[in-house]
């Protein structure tokens, strides 16, 4: 047969007249403008597209649609290129490159075939059993050889020359899948004035109508289709989505979905449009119209090139005017086949005969068979096929009447096209992404929507509804009832178009595994169940005998469903198998879980424009500009951008850092504090709401107070710390570290509106409202009483912990007398707008003092010196207050807090935990890294135990002399013993003392 002879003369959705020129595996071919890859590749005469995962088995194209396992590709080259596409939904373009994957040197002729040899080896927990020992071998043999022939295609290594964007809609009515029963749905809900979206991953309106042969009022299907499209096109509020996925969905009727922009273009022609875009709907109400999947048929080595499902090769001949093969033998047990038979020998396939499994036939479309005289067996199998690369002919043999093994002697059909139907089964994925709840249907052999869970409605053949009368019927009353619901229209139905009487098709003949004289896991042939993971019927009767017996444990097992198509041809075979290897009913063993996305989803797409600079916001505090022009050094604290230091002149980090801390120590520094959490809290429940808050009491916190808390998860772990102001009887002012402002907001949040929902207390972030200049040092209160002479700054009028409200260098401003420093300090808050002008202002008035602005290195140097503990940097979730020697901040009286009934467990009580100390070396100037593991002896021979590890390590300029504190076990009676710190080549000595190495007493921050 000639390449030319397996298109159609005419017919189909392509465009004759526009040719489009592609290469596959460095061949030169010619498409129709309209092809997809699959069904250009078709018509040039190529099955073999691939090798399958494990065995490298030959694979040809087995379906049309989204739920291909067997033909995926490696598309372009360079920057552009993208692994594990699927033939079947990538459209043709001009200079289009594609090539097979998992295949060396070429697919045709394969290394890693030899697997298919040893493949009794390479059964179901292969890896298992086999990588285990010795253990020598792992790293070295192991491993690398296992990471070498995981995968299938080849990520890309160069950045991605394209760019994607996302979109927020919000809708009345989200229609998915544009099927008959979808283009309904939409259409009775435009009529009431509704918002409408309606979505289809195909390229174009219509879905199974478009190689549909039938007629919807006296027109052809697809003719109706473009009518009632442009209909829609017409309704203001309605809004078409070819080209897009809707590929999750989520709680409260919230969807995602992909659109394909210009993946149908040539690479680069339209460099102004994004390539992808993600849609984020929230929708009031939603009508599921996603169709159903052809399930294949599990027999005697059923994954050859040119074995194919049935309604895949009629959508190929009706719609792309491609005809699979010149003669083909049709396997079913079902009625659908035989439209498809019918169709293709219209196309011009000699069909050698129609297989059916059933013993007993009825029915228009068998009957029209017979009438054109094609032969027809029943009660008969596909027992063998034969063929390498392409399969070139079957045996079929009469199944026995139990149905469990075939009898008398094999026919030998010669044909170049097996075609293969198991039934259907609808695409329930995203009605089970909404947590709806399925229910097994014997008479049809599928899982079907049961009960929603979310405002959605199923309609069509995703609701095991096949008839096209039933699906038009189904999709108008859903679209009205959700137009209803989302409060347009009273319901109403309206008129349906006229179809062609459909009588009823004859039952389903269910046999999971097709018998045949090779009996499953004995012989030579493969009964595949998931053609892309090479999961045979063998592999999931071994995993039941092995104990695998819960679908999820099969799954994982055998990988049954883990690759690129979900399962979507797989699963309900697999867990068939496995229920009559359990001798329970189907619905008993159950179904895995339909995850999102429903097919493989970009990275990109989901990045969108939130990548390079973009990935994570750089943040700025109002003084940021006067930083940069100071030579400050940044680091980042969350997504601020802090100033580290400021070096002057050719000052390292250590140099800048002594100097700064001496300015501190001596005189006067400022540092830019405005990144902290500030939390706004308010209404007459706010004090109770902080006592249960705080491990500490807030109940009887004085207006114009401060006071330090510490807040513990459920656990009785330290989440946060910070200082609390209350500024009025229902108004308090939290502060939080800058890291967790947004994770402690969300947290006070979620205990508000769950657990605590009768406290009247209202929160507001007010972290970006106001600017913070902290000013610390012996000068400071000088510096501030310049800057406010209306302020009584006396200790007595002014304490520590305290706060006033005054006028700062002209502007209204809460000034807060709390330390980080240990020494006297405040911290003024102002307006963020005025931020900038009220730093230069402090600037100015403490030019005269030696005013120094410091950095982050800084102040943990200056902390650490006083032993104040940093969340996150000596805290790890599994550090309590007491661990911390701060039992002091926990209660005793208070009847409840929030982890306080953790600290009577016992292990969170015991004496040996690790504990917050202070370390200091033996010289004096050896500076511990960080995160130095710590033992007990200094001698020894690996594995040595480690009793604790550094936290905080620094070089003090005030000490003269290097300090840090460390986590250590039983660490509060190990006070003047000696521990060890082993570095590399060398042991360092360090005795431990108590954490406060600076102003134990506290004198200089009370000024």
């Amino acid at each position: 047969m000639t390449k030319a002879e397996f298109r159609t003369p005419t017919g189909g959705r392509i465009d004759r007249g526009r040719p489009v020129n592609f290469t596959f595996n460095g061949k030169a071919l010619q498409g129709y403008a309209g092809d997809t890859l699959a069904s250009a590749l078709l018509a040039n005469g190529i099955h073999l597209v691939g090798r399958s995962f494990k065995y490298h088995r030959p694979r040809g194209i087995l379906s049309a649609g989204s739920e291909e396992p067997n033909a995926l590709i490696q598309l372009e080259r360079g920057n552009r290129t993208e692994p594990n596409l699927r033939a079947t939904q990538i459209e043709i373009y001009e200079g289009l490159v594609a090539s097979s994957q998992n295949a060396w040197p070429n697919v045709e002729t394969d290394v890693g075939s030899i697997n298919n040899v040893l493949s009794k080896i390479f059964v179901a927990g292969f890896y298992y059993k086999t990588f285990m020992h010795p253990q020598s071998f792992w790293m070295k043999v192991y491993e690398p050889v296992i990471r070498r022939a995981a995968g299938l295609g080849k990520a890309p290594v160069e950045p991605d020359p394209d760019f994607y964007d996302k979109m927020h809609i919000h809708c009345d009515v989200l229609v998915a899948g544009s099927g008959p029963a979808g283009l309904m749905a939409a259409l009775a809900a435009a009529k009431t004035g509704a918002r409408v979206v309606i979505a289809d991953e195909q390229n174009e309106f219509g879905g199974s109508l478009l190689a549909s042969r039938e007629t919807i009022d006296g027109k052809p299907a697809a003719d109706w289709v473009r009518d009632t499209v442009e209909e829609l096109k017409r309704f203001p509020e309605v809004r078409l989505l070819p080209r897009t996925t809707v590929t999750g969905y989520y709680d409260h009727n919230y969807l995602i979905m992909a659109e394909r922009r210009t993946d149908h273009l040539p690479r680069g022609l339209a460099p102004k449009v994004s390539r992808q875009r993600l849609w984020k709907v929230r929708a009031s109400q939603v009508v599921l119209a996603t169709g159903a999947h052809e399930r294949p048929l599990v027999f005697a080595d059923n994954d050859r090139p040119g074995v194919m499902l049935a309604d895949a090769a009629r959508t190929y001949a009706n719609r792309f005017g491609t005809l699979p093969g010149k003669r083909a033998v049709v396997l079913t047990n079902n009625d659908s086949a035989y439209q498809a038979a019918l169709d293709l020998a219209d196309a011009g396939v000699a069909i050698a005969a129609i297989v059916d499994l059933r013993t007993q036939l009825g029915g228009p479309l068998a009957a029209q068979a017979k009438q054109r005289g094609i032969r027809i067996l029943t009660n008969s199998a596909v027992t063998a096929t034969y063929g390498a690369k392409r399969v070139t002919g079957v045996d079929v043999m009469t199944i026995n009447g139990s149905g469990e093994s075939v009898i008398g002697a094999p026919t030998k059909i010669d044909c170049d096209l097996v075609l293969m139907s198991g039934g259907w089964n609808p695409a329930v994925h995203l009605f089970s992404q909404s947590t709806g709840k399925l229910r097994y249907d014997d008479a049809l052999a599928c899982f079907v929507p049961n009960v929603s869970m979310q405002a959605e409605r199923s309609a069509g053949a995703c609701k095991a509804t096949f008839t096209l009368a039933g699906c038009l019927a189904e999709g108008a009353a859903a679209g009205a009832e959700a137009a209803k619901a989302a409060g347009h229209g009273e319901g109403e139905v309206p008129a349906l178009p006229s179809v062609e009487r459909t009588e009823p098709q004859q039952p389903i003949r269910p046999l999971w595994v097709v018998p045949s004289t090779d009996l499953v896991g004995h012989g030579k042939a493969k009964h595949f169940v998931d053609f892309q993971n090479d999961v045979s019927a063998a592999d999931v009767l071994l995993a039941s005998r092995e104990g695998y017996q819960s679908v999820e444990h099969l799954k994982r097992y055998t990988t049954t469903g883990m690759g690129t198509d979900q399962g979507k041809t797989s699963n309900v075979n697999a867990l068939a198998i496995l229920a009559k290897s359990l001798a329970s009913p189907i619905p008993q063993v159950g179904t895995t879980t339909f995850r999102p996305p429903y097919t493989p989803t970009t990275y990109g797409v989901l990045a969108g424009r939130d990548v390079g600079e973009l990935a994570d916001p750089a943040r700025h505090t109002p003084m940021h500009s006067w930083h940069v022009a100071h030579n400050a050094l940044f680091e980042d604290v969350g997504q601020w951008k802090r100033p580290w230091y400021f070096p002057q002149g050719s000052e390292d980090l250590h140099a800048a850092v002594r100097r700064e801390c001496r300015a501190v120590r001596s005189s006067v520094g400022v540092l830019d504090a405005s990144t902290l959490g500030k939390i706004d809290i308010q209404g007459p429940d706010a004090a109770q709401f902080l006592n249960r808050v705080y491990t500490n009491a807030f109940l009887k916190l004085e207006i114009g107070k401060c006071r330090y808390g510490v807040m513990c998860k459920e656990d009785g772990m330290v989440m946060d710390d910070g200082v609390t102001t209350r500024l009025g009887p229902n108004h308090f002012l939290m502060t939080t570290t800058t890291g967790n402002a947004a994770k402690v907001l969300d947290w006070l949040e979620d205990y508000l509106q769950t657990e605590w929902p009768d406290l009247r207390v209202f929160l507001t972030s007010v972290t970006e409202h106001y600017a913070t200049a902290s000013i610390a040092g012996p000068k400071a209160r000088e510096v501030v009483a310049e800057l406010a002479p209306d302020l009584d700054m006396s200790a007595e009028a002014f304490p520590y912990m305290s706060y006033r409200e005054a006028v700062v260098a002209g502007v209204p401003a809460r000034i807060f007398r709390i330390s980080f420093t240990g020494e006297l300090s405040y911290e003024i808050n102002v307006p963020a707008y005025n931020g900038l002008y009220v730093w230069e202002q402090i600037m100015r008035v403490g030019a005269k003092h030696g005013i120094t602005p410091y950095g982050t290195e800084t102040m943990h140097v200056l902390r650490a010196e006083k032993g104040y503990i940093i969340v996150g940097q000596e805290t790890d979730a599994t550090v309590t207050p007491q661990d911390l020697g701060m039992g002091w901040v926990v209660s005793k009286q208070k009847p409840d807090f929030i982890g306080k009934r953790s600290f009577s467990r016992e292990d969170t009580s015991r004496s040996d935990r690790k504990q917050l100390v202070g370390l200091l070396t033996e010289d004096p100037n050896e500076v511990l890294p960080e995160g130095a593991q710590l033992t007990a002896t200094a001698d020894g021979h690996p594995p040595i135990p480690m009793i604790g590890h550094v936290t905080s390590s620094y070089y003090s300029e005030t000490l003269g002399r290097s300090i840090a504190l460390a986590l250590v076990k039983d660490g509060f009676q190990r006070m003047d013993q000696h521990i060890f710190a082993p570095l590399g080549g060398k042991t360092v000595k360090c005795a431990v003392t108590k954490p406060v190495f600076y102003d134990p007493e506290g004198v200089r921050l009370h000024g």
